[in-house]
């Protein structure tokens, strides 16, 4: 299994009436960079970007709200409720200055909302992956509520793993350019034992109902069109089947036009769990980036 090379340490504080659970690497006392997990993911996917760094930095990572360590809401899951909680924390870490941003898919879209809603809290933003999704149409609307009202009537969850090993396999086959070593180590990190001799993921079942509200695209352009910082892309160049890819990565060309000051970098051989796949090449775009606003 993967050795990690930087040791993380964990901090639980209260965001909006929320238990949430933070990880922790690096100096205390170097620039802040703070890293924001995809949908279904947690904090440990950045370990391997994390270990790949080469300069001191001071990097926070927490689980969302109903992932990883932190707590489970009583219902469902709303996307403003995310940008009120990266508020919080940024309030919480950085009150008085703009922070350095990084996130991963649903992270990075919350990241890259939140830079135009609050220009002045973003100093530079790293969007991994998380170009918005596929827009939604209104006529889209009455079935995915009934669907909503299905979905939130009858309690989903996860089917038990029998293994950890099982579930790294598992991790392998969605993504094929991942290391062995690289998803054993996901499989500890994302789970635990449910008490039955087998595994249960660390996350709450009810993210799997659909969300109730559309996506509409032209509020995220909206978003993205303030942004003051620059903002770098780095995108997994490789095949992907990954669902949030689906209806985007043909309309990139058209939201990069929304970001004043964008960069892209393109990552060779990787799909949308490019951090997890092709760690070094990573770090490297991301602290090439950064060092520029530290």
């Amino acid at each position: 299994m993967y050795l990690a090379r930087q040791t993380a340490r964990f901090e639980k504080i209260d965001l909006n009436h929320h238990t949430y659970h933070l990880r922790r690497w690096g100096n205390p006392n170097a620039p802040l960079l703070v890293l924001l997990h995809g949908w279904m993911d947690a904090s440990p996917t950045f370990q391997f970007m994390v270990d790949a760094l080469q300069e001191d930095w001071n990097i926070v990572a927490p689980d969302w709200r109903g992932f990883g360590h932190s707590a489970w809401n009583a219902g469902s899951y709303y996307f403003p409720d995310y940008l009120a909680d990266l508020d919080a924390l940024l309030t919480y870490l950085s009150p008085d200055a703009p922070v350095l941003v990084a996130g991963h898919s649903m992270g990075s879209m919350v990241a890259a909302l939140y830079a135009g809603i609050r220009p002045e809290r973003v100093a530079r933003l790293v969007s991994i992956e998380g170009f918005g999704l596929a827009d939604a149409s209104p006529e889209d609307a009455p079935p995915r509520y009934a669907r909503w009202l299905h979905e939130s009537a009858h309690a989903p969850h996860f089917a038990p793993v029998s293994s950890l090993e099982a579930f790294a396999e598992r991790l392998v086959r969605r993504n094929p350019n991942l290391p062995l070593d690289h998803a054993l180590f996901l499989a500890h990190t994302l789970t635990e034992p449910d008490g039955q001799g087998r595994w249960r993921h660390l996350a709450d079942p009810k993210h799997k109902i659909i969300n109730p509200i559309l996506y509409r695209l032209e509020e995220a352009k909206a978003c993205w069109r303030a942004i003051r910082c620059p903002v770098l892309w780095i995108v997994g160049a490789g095949q992907s089947d990954h669902p949030l890819a689906h209806g985007v990565l043909h309309t990139l060309d058209e939201r990069a036009t929304c970001f004043a000051d964008l960069q892209r970098v393109d990552i060779p051989n990787a799909g949308h769990m490019v951090q997890q796949e092709k760690p070094l090449e990573v770090a490297a775009a991301l602290e090439a980036f950064m060092r520029l606003g530290r």
